[in-house]
């Protein structure tokens, strides 16, 4: 392993049985443990089984979380973990962390690992808050007085000063998780292993803890791997991604490469065909056919950011015998629930009479998207000569991720995704109080 790779997975595979797991007999068990512990063979018990497909239905009482899984992590890297539920993420981090073994292949490790995988992970329930510090400490090889040195930077990060001394199984899962981040993250481990435990915390904890990794990582050397459902975190936090798909490794690319596909494959209410869409109303003579999402450069995304420029192409298209429609009226509403959030309409950009030909489309434009990471309802209208000739609404439809909206290389809590329009704004003060 060169001296800059601090991680190193080579042809790892992980099997599962369903149901019983024994071999049935102590000479198969001792046989196993020879082959595999002793000589290093491949297990002579193993099957082949089948991919973790949760869509389908196997017949194979065996089952691959992970099949074939190669990567190597350079010192001081962020790397993000994404993919559906069952896709192998959590089994990866556990085997990384030691606490399962792989299958087939192997995994080289430089450097003393901290793993925060899941509530409770690596704490004594009956002991307390300060004594399970200083186990932690001293699983991860420190010494008792580097631990004190620590201790109070740990618990207040934590915020359970009242609590230290109270046995943790008394926690609340949010308490028990700020200690546990706090340990993992202060302690010193050359690597750091995050699951999606994080998402336990409140928003401001949430926060606390990305910076805390990102400064670890670039102020410190230090690697981690993060693995979570939050998208924003994921970006923030992570300059490259890997993605995980039915225990495979689909892309490990710059994270926004990553995440375009990640949204683009499992973002199954995106509808661009409208052709698609039944609960329409209206006489549809003229109608909506597609909806292409567009950057001000006329790329075509699947998902926009906070803060860019957007482009709503919204294709429209007639099988009557009209040649053209007058006295058009269109919008577009962008829905948070039933509440409009924004609203595009011909009635407030134009005074002139609109008409429309039998094929064409419309571009709703705007700049600086102000909308907050998340998934939003649109609401399609389209009239002509005062009659309803289409009108729809499609659930889920926009998807928003984080962007730098105010232009200070900082984003918005956690907490306020799906929830907030950003507007441009300034604070100001009676007197001098920013320097």
């Amino acid at each position: 392993m060169r001296s800059n790779i601090v991680i190193k997975v080579d042809s790892l595979s992980k099997q599962y049985r369903l149901g019983n797991v024994g071999l049935g007999s102590l000479g198969a068990d001792v046989n196993r443990f020879w082959q595999t512990k002793i000589r290093g063979k491949e297990d002579p018990y193993l099957k082949i089984g089948e991919e973790n497909n949760r869509e389908t239905i196997g017949g194979s009482e065996y089952v691959w979380a992970l099949r074939d899984i190669n990567f190597d992590v350079q010192q001081g890297e962020v790397l993000g973990i994404i993919g559906r539920n069952g896709a192998g993420k959590s089994t990866l981090l556990k085997i990384l962390s030691r606490t399962t073994g792989p299958t087939t292949g192997s995994i080289k490790i430089k450097g003393r690992v901290a793993s925060l995988l899941e509530v409770g992970t690596g704490f004594h329930p009956e002991l307390t808050g300060r004594e399970n510090v200083f186990l932690n400490g001293a699983i991860l090889g420190m010494t008792k007085q580097e631990i004190k040195i620590k201790f109070d930077e740990i618990v207040d990060f934590a915020g359970v000063e009242r609590y230290v001394d109270t046995p943790v199984k008394r926690y609340s899962s949010g308490m028990y998780v700020r200690l546990a981040f706090a340990v993992a993250a202060h302690l010193e481990p050359e690597i750091l292993i995050v699951d999606e435990v994080l998402a336990v915390g409140d928003a401001e904890f949430q926060k606390k803890a990305i910076g805390k990794m990102k400064d670890v990582s670039q102020g410190e050397g230090r690697t981690v791997l993060f693995v979570s459902h939050n998208m924003t975190a994921i970006e923030n936090l992570c300059p490259k991604s890997m993605l995980l798909q039915n225990g495979k490794i689909l892309l490990h690319e710059k994270t926004e490469q990553v995440l375009n596909i990640y949204l683009k494959e499992n973002d199954s209410s995106q509808i661009k065909t409208l052709n698609d869409v039944t609960n329409r109303q209206g006489t549809g003579e003229i109608r909506f056919s597609k909806i292409v999402l567009l950057t001000d450069t006329n790329s075509p995304v699947d998902c926009l950011k906070a803060g860019g420029n957007a482009i709503f192409r919204l294709h429209y298209t007639s099988e009557s015998n009209k040649e053209k429609f007058e006295n058009c009226r269109l919008s577009l509403a962008i829905k948070q629930g039933l509440q409009p959030l924004i609203v595009f309409s011909s009635e407030l950009t134009s005074r002139e009479r609109i008409f429309l030909y039998r094929e064409g489309y419309i571009d709703f434009e705007i700049k600086k998207l102000p909308l907050s990471v998340g998934s939003y309802n649109a609401t399609f209208f389209l009239e002509s000569d005062g009659v309803v000739q289409d009108w729809f609404t499609i659930s889920n439809f926009l998807n928003v991720i984080d962007g730098d909206f105010y232009g200070y290389g900082t984003n918005y809590p956690i907490g306020w995704q799906g929830k907030t329009v950003l507007v441009d704004h300034s604070i100001k003060f009676s007197d001098n109080h920013a320097s």
